[in-house]
């Protein structure tokens, strides 16, 4: 297909369904050369685009050269780069040791390693043997002045002169959609630059169960998934160390977070078995890796580091936002809800925390949506209904292209309390002029070209059910009511952007004041910030396997009744 061969090639066409035909999104003009129409085609575009040319490139299947025109996918969709986040005491596990030794004599014959371990008589490290190597040049040509590199208990380099001064680590969020980078000044604590892309692995799909899917029906899927992981965390690598004028070589540690199965699939390990029961890991803690496992081009000897997974589906994310957000520390109990295709939600306090993954499916991605699209130039995020009149926030400041996930709640949320649309989920048509039909389906049109399906209602719907489900079922599990929480916490990039008022007008939140309910950010993104600043936090975050109880909800007796009950919209 089109999308098979540009996928190939290096060519970003929009997908979110991973080629199967149902997302519609990869759309393409042929210029020249016959693509037949596919069975598809004809619920995609217009009669007077398929004469055009549109196709979808999933289904366009040629035996001859073709010229096409790809729309512009945007590659840096709008994302959170920071988010809710603690101070901690600066100890980071790279540290830097300047000493000047004493020459050699015939009466002081110590080896060179013995001399400069004896000049850092505190620490006792390991010596890898490519250190070794260079050892006796190093010292010589600096005339015995050197600085040792230590990460951990590890002697990861020696360095001509004084270096004391510049050490550097990267903290990544790599995201099934979007990829965070943040260098860090392990000097001072603070960061130096931080830039996000959209994952490189999107034509396979926008969520990890079309990336395993592809996984189990190609047999190379898992080393492409595995190089466009790499090849995004080396861009953002080069893009923070140019911006912030940093020698990568000066980075000397990497931490990564992510949802397992990126975890698993960014080191080349089968996460077939997270798709399938009993949902098992091949490992809860990842063994030692380097930053070339992870294929950054850092200093040659940086060690990589990255956080365990209490579940299949509550991964190194969650964990690294149970470290930043400080749950296991408060005494009030709070709710945080990482909002997306996999919901992770955790609940609980210093006295005890349980954690438990939601399938939301992919309607908070836009994807499915019938005018869906990401968070980038065009998307209405945000939607008002005053009076009966549309209000519009759309991303860019641009005419409206598209609905991404905040906007497609807010449209909802003001379409039932504008009484526009009834508590099950219906379109009550006769108050508004904006309702009207595509085919047989019932829309409401935000914009001459954007609208809302009544499909699309019931997809946001699936969505915040299987999520508020999650959350009561983990009351439940604490003998609490929702109304006890102290605060919930709107983690991602998804729930960085959600009105609060609109979440709990849908029920995808508790029925609480709005002051007690906040917007978290890039969590995720903080706690791997913080386990590169800190060793004491990195244990604590080794020890959230102890300290937090993983729910498993397939199979509960009590969730499916619970679950219908939440389809509904709150009266």
């Amino acid at each position: 297909t089109i999308f098979d061969a540009a996928s190939w090639n290096g060519v970003a066409i929009d997908s979110t369904c991973g080629g199967h035909g149902t997302c519609k999104k990869c759309k393409v003009k042929v210029v020249s050369g016959n693509a037949p129409i596919s069975p598809v085609d004809p619920r995609a575009f217009t009669v007077e685009e398929l004469k055009n040319g549109w196709r979808l490139a999933c289904r366009a299947n040629t035996q001859e050269d073709l010229t096409i025109e790809v729309p512009t996918l945007q590659t840096r969709p709008k994302a959170a780069l920071a988010g809710v986040g603690r101070h901690v005491i600066l100890r980071p596990a790279v540290q830097k040791r300047y000493v000047e030794l004493e020459e050699p004599t015939l009466d002081d014959q110590r080896s060179d390693l013995e001399r400069l371990l004896d000049a850092m008589d505190d620490v006792e490290p390991r010596v890898p043997l490519e250190v070794v190597r260079t050892l006796g040049h190093v010292l010589r040509a600096s005339d015995w002045k050197v600085t040792a590199v230590l990460a951990d208990d590890v002697l990861v380099d020696v360095e001509e002169g004084d270096t004391s001064s510049s050490r550097h680590a990267i903290a990544f969020d790599l995201g099934t959609t979007t990829v965070v980078a943040t260098l860090l000044d392990l000097e001072t604590g603070l960061p130096k630059a931080v830039r996000s892309i959209l994952n490189a692995q999107q034509p396979f799909g926008a969520d990890v169960i079309s990336r395993i899917s592809a996984i189990m029906m190609e047999d190379d899927a898992l080393e492409r998934l595995q190089q466009h992981a790499h090849e995004t965390l080396q861009q953002l690598t080069g893009e923070v160390c140019a911006e912030a004028d940093v020698d990568p070589a000066e980075v000397y540690e990497i931490v990564v977070t992510g949802n397992q199965t990126m975890i698993q699939i960014a080191l080349g390990i089968d996460p077939e078995p997270l798709s399938m029961a009993p949902f098992t890991v091949v490992t809860r803690s990842m063994p030692e890796a380097t930053a070339t496992d992870f294929g950054v081009a850092v200093h040659r000897r940086a060690p990589a580091v990255t956080f365990p997974a209490l579940g299949a589906y509550v991964g190194p994310d969650i964990v690294a936002g149970i470290l930043a957000t400080g749950i296991t520390l408060d005494r009030r109990v709070r709710l945080f809800i990482d909002v997306g295709t996999n919901s992770e939600i955790v609940l609980g306090s210093s006295a005890k925390t349980i954690a438990t993954a939601a399938p939301a499916g992919p309607a908070f991605e836009a994807a499915q949506i019938r005018c869906g699209m990401r968070a980038a130039d065009g998307a209405i995020e945000g939607v008002k209904i005053v009076d009966g009149e549309v209000e519009l926030a759309v991303i860019g400041d641009v005419a409206p292209l598209g609905l991404c996930g905040s906007g497609l709640v807010d449209a909802v949320a003001e379409l039932v309390g504008a009484e526009m649309l009834d508590h099950s989920g219906r379109f009550i048509l006769d108050t508004s002029e904006r309702f009207g039909k595509i085919g047989e389906e019932n829309v409401f049109y935000l914009s001459d070209e954007v609208y809302l399906s009544q499909r699309d209602v019931r997809e946001l719907q699936f969505a915040k059910a299987s999520i508020a489900t999650g959350w009561n079922l983990l009351c439940r599990d604490l003998d609490m009511e929702p109304e006890e929480i102290a605060q919930v916490l709107l983690g991602g990039s998804f729930g960085s952007y959600l009105s609060a008022a609109s979440a709990v007008k849908i029920g995808l939140v508790p029925r609480l004041p709005l002051t007690r309910i906040v917007s978290a950010g890039n969590v995720a993104g903080e706690g791997a910030k913080i386990a590169a600043l800190s060793v004491t936090e990195r244990a604590a975050a080794k020890a959230v396997l102890d300290e937090v109880e993983y729910v498993e909800l397939s199979g509960r007796a009590d969730f499916n009744d619970l679950f219908v009950d939440q389809l509904a919209f709150p009266g």
